[in-house]
């Protein structure tokens, strides 16, 4: 049943892209279409990444194994918002204008951090087949697939020094990562902290009191 449950998935993570080209399509984009599609391209990118950094979590728990089927999908969504939020930028706002874009980069901080997000995904990408797993090896795969860190951080900062008002949403973006990256750590410290403790009582036990 899971596994016929995954096209549905996959055509919902499209809806987000089906519904702006509905909206482009009948003209009811407002009065700057690029801002729109630039916007909500970048909206979508953060969702799945903050969806991607949620499976693990909620997979463990609440039991749910069978999560960690679509958490691929969910990383290669984020990546393909990522593009398009990416192509939008240097080709509807930018017209492939290569000096204006390093201009961009070099004196606007948001698109600066926010193009360092975009290449810490690339590799993730690249590397997300099985076939990469077994060439890298699991921890090696792995380490390198924590970029995803830094690349939802980068995300998020991007946003927050993008908006110049109203920085309501890339707070409530911003709190949701805290919370995942804040699980992650609780979830490395705790048998660290625990063999601390265990190391620290034998020691007490062996000390012989002194007389």
């Amino acid at each position: 049943m899971i596994r016929y449950f995954k096209p549905v998935v996959f055509l919902a993570c499209l809806g987000p892209l089906g519904h702006l080209a509905w909206r482009a399509y009948s003209g009811n984009l407002g009065a700057n279409p690029i801002e729109r599609i630039t916007h909500s391209t970048g909206d979508w990118t953060l969702i799945f990444l903050l969806i991607t950094l949620a499976v693990t979590p909620v997979r463990k728990l609440t039991g749910q194994l069978w999560l960690i089927r679509y958490r691929r999908m969910f990383g290669l969504f984020a990546f393909f918002y990522v593009v398009l939020h990416f192509l939008t930028y240097i080709w509807l706002d930018k017209f492939f204008d290569l000096h204006a874009m390093l201009g961009d980069v070099a004196k606007r901080r948001f698109i600066t951090v926010g193009f360092t997000g975009f290449l810490l995904l690339i590799p993730l990408a690249a590397t997300s087949t099985t076939g990469w797993i077994r060439r890298l090896g699991g921890k090696r795969w792995q380490a390198l697939h924590r970029l995803i860190y830094f690349s939802a951080i980068a995300g998020v900062i991007h946003y927050y020094w993008l908006v110049k008002a109203d920085k309501h949403k890339p707070l409530e973006y911003g709190a949701v990562l805290a919370i995942l990256l804040g699980y992650r750590v609780i979830v490395w410290a705790r048998p660290k902290l625990a063999a601390s403790k265990t190391k620290s009582l034998r020691a007490r036990r062996v000390q012989v009191p002194e007389g």
